[in-house]
């Protein structure tokens, strides 16, 4: 396995990298498959199939079998390219492929008879069904996790944004307000959260540390999340509501980081009408949320880092 799935991509575990590699859960990749046939529609075995990362370099070449067909996984989510060769044909490629986490991509290819040493380069849109999976859920991405509005930078309220989700009952001990959530009328306490594939759930009783996962990565450390509420994969056990499967940003080989400060202050707030009409001085109120994230390569193509931080003072 290459050293850029091998890695872990969080500063937590950045101890352990000094030791030893950590192999990747399944869980938290995808798989890109496919059949290649000619003009006439007739399979094509033994093809040659390479499938590329374009962030890490990485290459995975397979053949197709009897029927034509091709699967390679588990893959990092990511951007790919995909290419087929076959004596006879003209070479074909597909770039810019987007594998989201959990995703089943089918890339088919249809080849054109020709010399071997012509290229065709194929674009096409990505398919609006996912028909490979019955699983009922929804992915959020970079762009989605960065821009949306996020009171307190927690990624877990971005989950009640999917179909079917809401917030939790009614509480006082402060779930609700740490991203609590229930999906299709299941209790909140019955989701799974997973982070790069590992466990996240509170063990505390009755949640008494006042959120139901352990660790919450800073927003701008997550590369996406997938909220699945309906028929999932029996890989993801325990959970009778909903599985928030996460997983974290990788280093590539181009070099890649962001820095924030979000500031809220009582004295850039407007004064409370009752409070002005009582009298009484405007609460005090300060709070500071800090970080910086970055990755990328040490050696080219082979080993990668990723490392972040926030702070919080209130």
């Amino acid at each position: 396995m290459p050293l850029a799935h091998c890695f872990p991509r969080s500063l937590a575990a950045l101890t352990a990298l000094l030791f030893a590699g950590i192999s990747m859960a399944q869980v938290d990749t995808g798989t890109i498959l496919g059949s290649v046939h000619d003009a006439s529609g007739a399979v094509i075995p033994h093809a040659q199939i390479t499938v590329t990362n374009e962030g890490f370099g990485s290459r995975w070449p397979v053949t197709t079998n009897d029927a034509g067909e091709y699967v390679v996984t588990p893959l990092r989510i990511g951007t790919y390219t995909v290419e087929v060769s076959q004596p006879g044909f003209q070479k074909q490629r597909r770039t810019g492929l987007q594998l989201n986490i959990q995703q089943q991509l089918v890339v088919d290819f249809s080849l054109m008879v020709g010399e071997v040493s012509s290229t065709v380069e194929v674009t096409a849109a990505a398919p609006l069904l996912q028909t490979e999976s019955g699983s009922v859920g929804q992915v959020m991405q970079t762009k989605a996790i960065d821009d949306l509005p996020l009171n307190g930078r927690n990624y877990t309220f971005l989950a009640r944004l999917t179909p079917g989700v809401t917030q939790g009952q009614p509480e006082g001990r402060g779930l609700n307000a740490n991203g609590w959530f229930e999906a299709n009328g299941t209790r909140a306490a019955q989701n799974n959260y997973l982070l790069d594939g590992i466990d996240n759930n509170s063990n505390s009783v009755d949640f008494l540390s006042g959120a139901a996962y352990v660790i919450k990565p800073p927003i701008d450390a997550i590369s996406e999340f997938k909220l699945q509420t309906n028929a999932f994969s029996a890989e993801f056990g325990r959970a009778g509501g909903a599985v928030l499967n996460a997983t974290l940003k990788s280093g590539t080989n181009g070099f890649h980081g962001s820095a924030w400060e979000f500031l809220r202050n009582d004295k850039l707030d407007a004064a409370d009408y009752f409070l002005n009409a009582n009298g009484q001085p405007q609460g005090a109120f300060r709070q500071n949320q800090f970080g910086v994230a970055g990755g990328g390569r040490i050696i080219r193509n082979k080993t990668f880092f990723f490392a972040d931080y926030e702070g919080t003072r209130i």
